[in-house]
């Protein structure tokens, strides 16, 4: 069932802070007439930054004043137990208390990930939460998870990210039967560590619509909805994906200027390059979700601007409305048998 959300953003956080979520929230705002809004910060800072942008307060725009702010490099142990009116704390309490239904930060991960925990706790049946966001692939895209907030994992919890990923393709994909692919080394059935070959056997058993082994050159094919992994490998291939891009696209800059004749060639092919920059473009993918919780949280990229911010606010509009937090808990028990 779809709802109208109010969404908490955590407006001081990111390497542009303020500027980049205010102007992203005035503009999802205006895209949907069904969204609520709460900023979360400094009263002042906020109303000055509304101000600059011509817009104020509304019943569809509140503010609530935090005083403090976690910094990118806080340790989370520490943001957990001496920032209690960061605006982070704060945004993230608001889905506690139903004031919101989810809540999006630019903020330390390792922080955000601690205090979701803390505050908002787990699903029943999720041992621990996990990251996950859309990889572009050439038939659409692929949810991957876990990409950093579990560096080791047991088998047990790698099959409950694949519940919740499976969960995530249906309600915000609308695919009856997700297909799952678990990241290894080969896809022979003798490779792998013992973890990996475990994870396998415990998916086979279960009621997903499970595919096999994945390897990493086959994650942008399209074949499968969810990849299952732990954090580490995750957080591992996703940075170089995002290398990767950057590097092609950094290559091809550099050779359509090497001459007249080839800048005229890139102008005529221009068409195309900005068609396949805007496929690939990190910013059209921001917007992480931090699944297992009861609640919804979605962390955006720190260096995000307005369009990547917004990207994240859209993410957590669509899971808000398809609850995904409520169909992951109603997937656990008919999915694991």
């Amino acid at each position: 069932m779809e709802k109208q959300p109010s969404i908490a953003i955590d407006a001081m956080s990111g390497d542009r802070g303020i500027d980049v979520s205010v102007a992203a929230a005035l503009a999802i705002l205006a895209e949907h007439d069904d969204i609520r809004l709460i900023l979360v910060g400094q009263e002042e800072a906020i109303m000055a930054a509304l101000n600059d942008h011509g817009a104020g307060l509304s019943d569809r725009l509140r503010c609530i004043h935090a005083s403090e702010q976690i910094t990118m490099d806080e340790n989370p142990s520490h943001a957990l137990r001496s920032k209690r009116d960061s605006s982070m704390r704060i945004a993230i309490e608001q889905v506690k208390t139903k004031t919101a239904d989810a809540c999006v930060s630019a903020g330390n991960t390792g922080a955000l990930v601690a205090i979701s925990r803390y505050v908002l706790r787990t699903l029943p049946g999720i041992d621990r939460p996990a990251i996950t966001t859309t990889i572009p692939t050439a038939t659409g895209h692929t949810h991957t998870l876990d990409l950093g907030a579990n560096i080791d994992c047991k088998a047990e919890q790698l099959v409950q990210f694949a519940v919740m990923g499976s969960a995530l393709s249906m309600a915000v994909d609308n695919v009856e039967q997700p297909r799952i692919g678990l990241l290894n080394i080969g896809q022979e059935s003798n490779k792998g560590n013992e973890v990996i070959k475990e994870t396998d056997r415990q998916l086979q058993a279960s009621a997903l619509n499970y595919s096999g082994y994945i390897e990493a050159d086959q994650i942008y094919q399209g074949d499968l909805d969810v990849i299952i992994t732990d954090g580490f490998t995750g957080n591992v291939a996703l940075k170089a994906m995002e290398g990767t891009a950057k590097f092609i696209a950094a290559e091809l800059k550099l050779a359509f200027n090497k001459n007249l004749v080839v800048r005229l060639a890139g102008w005529m092919a221009m068409s195309v390059m900005r068609a396949v920059q805007k496929r690939i473009d990190p910013r059209q993918y921001n917007g992480a979700s931090i699944l297992g919780l009861q609640g919804v949280v979605i962390k955006s990229h720190g260096s995000a601007d307005q369009v990547a911010f917004q990207k994240a606010l859209e993410t957590a509009y669509i899971e808000a409305r398809q609850q995904v937090p409520q169909l992951i808990d109603s997937q656990l028990g008919t999915l694991l048998k």
